[in-house]
C-alpha cells in the first residue's frame, strides 16, 4: 500500500479541522449569558498579579475604566503603577499595603492598613463608571484574618451585575473560590528565586 500523498494527507487533516470547528461552533451557540465575572489567581506560582495587570490593559484597550487596590504592595515603586498612571482617565490606582507581613512586623498596624484598604476597595466596587475592580493580594490579607471573608463574600455576592471583579494573591479561601466564576492556580515549576536571583526590576517589581 503506498504512502498518502501531501495532497491526502493536507484533505484530511482540513477535513478534520472543518468538523473540529463545526464542534467547536455547537458548543459556542449555547453560551449566551454575559456580565461581570468574579475572578481568583491564586497558587504558589508566579504570575498572578501579572496576569491581572495584562487584564486591566484589555479593558483599558476597550475604553473601560478600572480600579485597583493593592494591599500588600504598598510602599513599592511598582512598574505597574508608574505606567497606569499615565492612563489618569480611566484607571484609579491605590496602594494601600506596608509590604508583607515579615516586613512590617507589627500585626496592628497591617491590619488597620487591610481594612482602610478594603474601604477604598468597596468604594470602587460601588462606582457605576467603572468596569473592572482588582483586589490585588487581597488573598494574603484574607489568609491572615485582616478583613472578614464574610464580609468581602457578600460585597461580592452584592456587586452590580456588570462589574467584574479580580482577586489575587495565594492561597485563596474557599468561601471566595465557591463564589468565584473563573479561579485560576498558578503552579510552579521552576523559580529563580531558588537560585540565587533576587527580586529584579521589571520581572518582580
Amino acid at each position: 500500500m503506498s504512502e498518502p500523498t501531501e495532497e491526502e494527507i493536507n484533505a484530511a487533516a482540513n477535513a478534520k479541522r472543518r468538523k473540529h470547528k463545526e464542534a467547536k461552533d455547537r458548543i459556542l451557540a449555547t453560551k449566551t449569558l454575559e456580565g461581570g465575572l468574579i475572578c481568583v489567581h491564586t497558587g504558589k506560582g508566579k504570575g498572578k498579579t501579572t496576569a491581572a495587570m495584562g487584564l486591566v490593559l484589555r479593558f483599558l484597550g476597550h475604553g473601560k475604566r478600572v480600579g485597583i487596590v493593592q494591599f500588600v504592595k504598598g510602599k513599592w515603586e511598582t512598574g505597574e503603577r508608574t505606567v497606569l498612571e499615565k492612563f489618569g482617565d480611566q484607571v484609579t490606582i491605590t496602594a494601600m499595603g506596608e509590604g508583607f507581613t515579615w516586613e512590617t512586623q507589627d500585626r496592628a498596624r497591617d491590619i488597620s492598613a487591610a481594612n482602610a484598604a478594603w474601604g477604598r476597595a468597596k468604594e470602587m466596587m460601588a462606582d457605576p463608571s467603572l468596569d473592572l475592580v482588582v483586589l490585588d493580594e487581597i488573598n494574603i490579607v484574607l489568609r491572615n484574618d485582616y478583613i472578614e471573608i464574610a464580609d468581602v463574600v457578600a460585597t461580592l455576592r452584592a456587586k452590580r451585575p456588570a462589574l467584574h471583579v479580580m482577586c489575587t494573591g495565594r492561597n485563596a479561601k474557599m468561601e471566595l473560590i465557591e463564589i468565584a466564576d473563573l479561579v485560576t492556580e498558578m503552579t510552579e515549576v521552576k523559580h529563580h528565586f531558588r537560585a540565587g536571583y533576587k527580586a529584579q526590576v521589571g520581572v518582580e517589581f
